[in-house]
């Protein structure tokens, strides 16, 4: 079967390809005979119940700084001629995203967009992880300093994050004390209209922030992430390091109840964080990564894992 394949992402130029999940899953593609096309959110258009974009055909090799070339820059119908469209451009989750989404999901019943899109305008990472409050450590959505002063007090340190954030940035930890909280308080209020995350501190996350990728609903693979020294965020992207590791019990149970609603939603790759063996924190659906790390651990092909199911679902519409 060979695909033509529509992916939506940010400029090639600028990604670190030694651990970017995107460019992994154009490679395994290419391996397969599929044809790739690369696009911007922001060069969509619709009309007349048709979604087309300019979009450049592309082939990809692991050779750093020389590991793409482009063609000439086409008229491209996603809904008549995609097979498949990667909704794979980072964050932030804001309206430019949220209106990719709305616009993909008008061809979503002629091409497969890979997640959902629909799916994906309802689960943000530290959203939708609410549904799951069972598994979370003690948490607190407000933009309230008074509240937030509270939860300080009941649980002793905090984390601060953004709503919306990604790759572990503006993640601020806050002492019994609550040193500068109030400041802190006022810059995110500031910066962000929504509400802000707040949390229990779980001491653990020095032990590692495992994040554990699944696909069509079933676990594909792990990693441990790592702080690096002086930080509290494990995230590769800001300086965290990996290493193999294995699910313990609890985060078995939790991918168990997971896994068939990410099969019913459509959310084909995910990847979910979980601190010290038991506190699920996300469930990250909009541009997961992670499986560069996985397939480097555990010789787990991932992406091939991820075609297969992309593959089965065209397969299951022709």
């Amino acid at each position: 079967m060979s695909l033509t394949v529509a992916v939506q992402m940010d400029p090639l130029a600028d990604i670190n390809i030694a651990g970017d999940s995107s460019f992994a899953l154009m490679l395994s593609a290419q391996a397969r005979g599929h044809r790739l096309f690369h696009y911007d959110a922001g060069d969509l258009n619709w009309s007349e119940g048709r979604l087309w974009t300019r979009a450049h055909p592309v082939t990809v090799q692991r050779v750093q700084g020389d590991h793409f070339s482009v063609g000439d820059a086409v008229s491209l119908d996603l809904g008549d001629e995609a097979d498949v469209v990667l909704m794979r451009q980072d964050p932030p989750f804001d309206l430019g995203y949220i209106t990719a989404t709305h616009l993909l999901e008008r061809i979503a019943d002629r091409t497969l967009v890979v997640n959902d899109p629909a799916s994906v305008r309802n689960a943000p990472e530290k959203v939708f992880v609410l549904d799951y409050a069972r598994f979370m450590p003690p948490t607190l959505v407000t933009r309230s300093l008074e509240e937030t002063r509270a939860f300080l007090k009941e649980h002793g340190a905090i984390v601060i994050k953004p709503l919306h954030g990604n790759g572990g940035k503006a993640i601020f930890r806050v002492g019994p004390e609550g040193e500068n909280l109030s400041a802190l308080m006022e810059v995110f209020n500031q910066t962000w209209r929504e509400p802000h995350m707040v949390q229990a501190f779980l001491p653990d996350v020095a032990k590692g922030d495992k994040r554990i990728v699944l696909v069509d609903g079933e676990v594909a693979g792990a990693i441990n992430r790592l702080p690096g020294e002086g930080e509290i965020r494990s995230n590769l992207a800001v300086g965290g390091s990996a290493e193999k590791t294995v699910l313990t019990d609890k985060e078995r149970e939790i991918c168990a109840v997971l896994g068939p609603e990410l099969k019913a939603r459509g959310l084909l790759f995910v990847g979910i964080d979980v601190i010290g063996g038991e506190w699920l924190t996300e469930i990250n659906v909009t541009s997961p990564t992670g499986i560069v790390a996985i397939e480097r651990f555990d010789g787990t092909d991932v992406a091939g894992m991820i075609w297969d199911a992309i593959e089965r679902k065209v397969a299951a519409r022709r």
